[in-house]
């Protein structure tokens, strides 16, 4: 009986072990200074290009960096950082900012505008090029 025991004891355990392995891989929550650390950081063009990445929750809101790129790849791939608001929310109404950036499409560039967190706002680091 003893060997039971500790044979779910061990299997209790590495299950545990296994669910705190999965949320620690989970986005978090990310402070203002955490986000404009991030920002400030360059990246990788050529490995970010195409992709949305969940950076975890600001303010209560999901945060995510999208890396479009269009035509000359990688070299015009940019980073734009923004909320990725609930349907039907107000950007000023849950404390983001709304900016018009140029997003590149095809052989051109679009505007679009984002909801963007006001920590990003005043030095502009929410869009890289």
């Amino acid at each position: 009986m003893p060997r039971t025991t500790t044979a779910v004891l061990i299997l209790l355990f590495t299950l545990a072990g296994a669910g705190c392995a999965t949320r620690a891989s989970e986005p978090g929550t990310l402070d203002d200074a955490a986000l404009a650390a991030y920002a400030a950081k360059p990246f990788d063009k050529r490995a970010s290009m195409g992709q949305t990445v969940e950076l975890g929750r600001n303010h209560g809101l999901p945060l995510v960096a999208e890396f479009p790129c269009a035509d000359v790849c990688p070299q015009y791939t940019v980073r734009i950082i923004h909320y990725r608001l609930p349907e039907g929310a107000d950007c000023a109404g849950v404390g983001g900012v709304e900016k018009t950036v140029a997003v590149p499409v095809a052989i051109a560039v679009l505007p679009r505008t984002f909801c963007v967190p006001k920590a990003l706002v005043e030095s502009g680091s929410y869009y890289t090029r």
